[in-house]
């Protein structure tokens, strides 16, 4: 590791354009190593290894951004809303991530930037976490303030994988909300509150959930446990219509990639499910409707074949 910025990088996973200087590079240097793709502009003033960017996900990414953020912004701030949740490891769905958002400590103002909102909002000190070395606002807080700032569904991914991953309760949810009813927005979280499920798995089956609401299907039983005749669970299905007889899955890449073995390519995890579908289906003689990706896209249509698939068997 002969370059001293790789060093600083370490940290935060970037560097600043004050530092390459201290480092021995002038701003044509660094304006050619970024067109060259050896160095990536984060922001103005920030910068990552080229590396580094090409291999990370969209919310790896975000977070490099927030980084950037915390180390170029004056005056005291924490990570809030989406950013927060990122940082805490918690799903996010269908948010902006082109800007980070932060909650400042001090006396400043609220605005927005182009790559940053800033909030302005009464803060404690028990209201503030460390993250690695990252100031953030807790998870209940930043689930609710995010409802305020994004869609229903979004909102619903965020707070189901807050209570799956045990990041938060419910009842912590209830008191936050309780000290934000005046918030703009905030008749969103009432739906939230009645409708968030920390027994979603991922934020597709969060989706289809709300799709099965949205579109006034059944609501259907979750994380179901089949049983063989000694009473052993052989199988956990994600949605269970009992009175029509129908099981429901979500079939994401990250379900098969969860269950995939270490010796095992992904057609053999597919295999396996199909063994299990096929196990299931002797054991209840409930029939199957599964949904991917692809189906959440086109919600008035999935919505249709699934009321459509329950009202036959219920026939």
């Amino acid at each position: 590791m002969d370059d001293p910025l790789r060093v600083i990088a370490l940290t935060d996973g970037v560097f600043l354009r004050r530092e390459a200087l201290e480092c021995g590079y002038d701003d044509k240097t660094i304006a050619r190593r970024v067109r060259g793709g050896e160095w990536h502009r984060v922001r103005h003033g920030a910068y990552c290894f080229g590396d580094t960017w090409r291999t990370s996900t969209p919310d790896e990414r975000h977070l490099l951004l927030a980084r950037a953020v915390l180390r170029t912004t004056p005056g005291p701030v924490a990570l809030s809303h989406t950013t927060a949740l990122l940082a805490h490891g918690v799903a996010v769905w269908g948010a902006d991530l082109s800007r980070v958002h932060v909650t400042r400590l001090d006396t400043g103002a609220a605005r927005r930037e182009k790559d940053v909102v800033h909030h302005v909002a009464a803060c404690s000190d028990d209201d503030v976490e460390t993250v690695g070395d990252v100031p953030v606002l807790g998870v209940a807080r930043s689930v609710v303030e995010t409802a305020t700032v994004t869609g229903l569904e979004s909102a619903l991914v965020s707070a189901d994988s807050a209570l799956h991953l045990e990041k938060t309760e419910r009842d912590e949810l209830r008191r936050t909300f309780a000290g934000m009813t005046h918030r703009p927005g905030a008749q969103k979280i009432h739906v939230v509150l009645h409708h968030m499920d920390g027994r979603s798995e991922s934020p597709g089956e969060t989706r289809a959930a709300y799709l099965f609401w949205r579109h006034g299907l059944p609501r259907p039983a979750r994380q179901h446990a089949v049983r063989d005749a000694s009473g052993r669970v052989v199988a956990r299905v994600d949605f269970a219509w009992h009175e029509h007889g129908v099981f429901g899955e979500f079939d994401g890449r990250v379900k098969y990639g969860r269950y995939l073995r270490p010796w095992e390519l992904p057609g053999d995890a597919v295999f396996r499910e199909k063994q299990r579908e096929d196990l299931v289906r002797e054991l209840t003689g409930y029939r199957f409707v599964r949904l991917v990706w692809a189906d959440l896209e086109h919600p008035e249509q999935t919505a249709a074949r699934v009321r459509a698939v329950l009202a036959r068997l219920a026939a």
